[in-house]
C-alpha cells in the first residue's frame, strides 16, 4: 500500500476490537482509516467464507494481531535550484492483520 509505514502505526491501535474499531475508522478522515476498513472486512469475510461450516460469531470476531512492516521504497527525483535534482522517496508499507473468535 502507498502509505507510509508510522502512518498506518497511528492508525492501527484504534482498531484493537473489531466491532468498535471499525465504527471508529469510520468516522475519520484519514485514506489510512479507509483502508484499514477494506482490509478488516475482507479478512474478515475470509475467514468466514473459509470456516462456513463452523458457526462463526460476527460480533466477537476481534482483531488478535495486527503487523505493520515497511514496503519497498520508490526511489524518485524532483528537480531542485541550480540544475540540481533532490531524492524524493515514496515510502510503502505491508500489512498484515490476523482475525479469530473471541474468547469468552
Amino acid at each position: 500500500m502507498m502509505i507510509s509505514t508510522w502512518l498506518v502505526r497511528l492508525i492501527i491501535g484504534v482498531a484493537r476490537p473489531m466491532a468498535a474499531g471499525v465504527q471508529r475508522l469510520s468516522f475519520g478522515p484519514s485514506f489510512t482509516m479507509a483502508f484499514m476498513i477494506t482490509s478488516a472486512s475482507s479478512s474478515s469475510d475470509a475467514l468466514a467464507a473459509r470456516a462456513a461450516n463452523a458457526s462463526l460469531d460476527e460480533d466477537a470476531l476481534v482483531i488478535m494481531k495486527a503487523i505493520v512492516n515497511e514496503g519497498p521504497k520508490l526511489k524518485r527525483w524532483t528537480p531542485a535550484a541550480m540544475g540540481r535534482a533532490t531524492p524524493m522517496i515514496k515510502r510503502t508499507s505491508h500489512v498484515e492483520i490476523i482475525i479469530a473468535e473471541a474468547v469468552r
